[in-house]
């Protein structure tokens, strides 16, 4: 599956709908040759859910690679940054633009962002369905 991003990972639990896996998320920094001497350079495991797969052949403890398709990613990065800035600047813009001052529009902005984002918060259920983890 070439351009898919992908994490090794540990298996922690399996039920019939869900495995669970645990991922190491490294910063960028993690990977330096001075990592060992700098106290920045963290590694962060997080639990996966994928769903279960019948007659997998893998247990609890067992080392596997956890999959997304590098398109959900891209996905995710419009969803987190791209519409929250274009949201951003079309509400400022358009505020200047009818003669609102310039701290009424940009907490007027502000607040069109967090609405977004509480939006996806509402909407968390039907977006965790779509990003689904495959194990490999």
């Amino acid at each position: 599956m070439a351009g898919d991003v992908s994490h090794k990972g540990r298996v922690l639990g399996i039920t019939p709908e869900v495995t669970t896996v645990a991922i190491e998320q490294h910063s960028a920094c993690s990977e330096c040759h001075a990592a060992g001497l700098c106290t920045l350079s963290d590694v962060v495991e997080k639990a996966v859910e994928v769903p279960t797969r019948p007659f997998a052949g893998y247990n609890v403890g067992d080392e596997v690679e956890v999959v997304l398709k590098a398109s959900m990613g891209f996905k995710a990065v419009w969803l987190a940054y791209f519409i929250p800035l274009l949201v951003l600047l079309a509400v400022i813009l358009l505020l200047a633009w009818l003669g609102v001052g310039e701290v009424a529009a940009g907490l007027s902005g502000i607040g069109a962002v967090a609405v977004y984002y509480f939006l996806l918060w509402l909407f968390r259920g039907k977006l965790k369905n779509e990003y689904t983890f495959t194990i490999k």
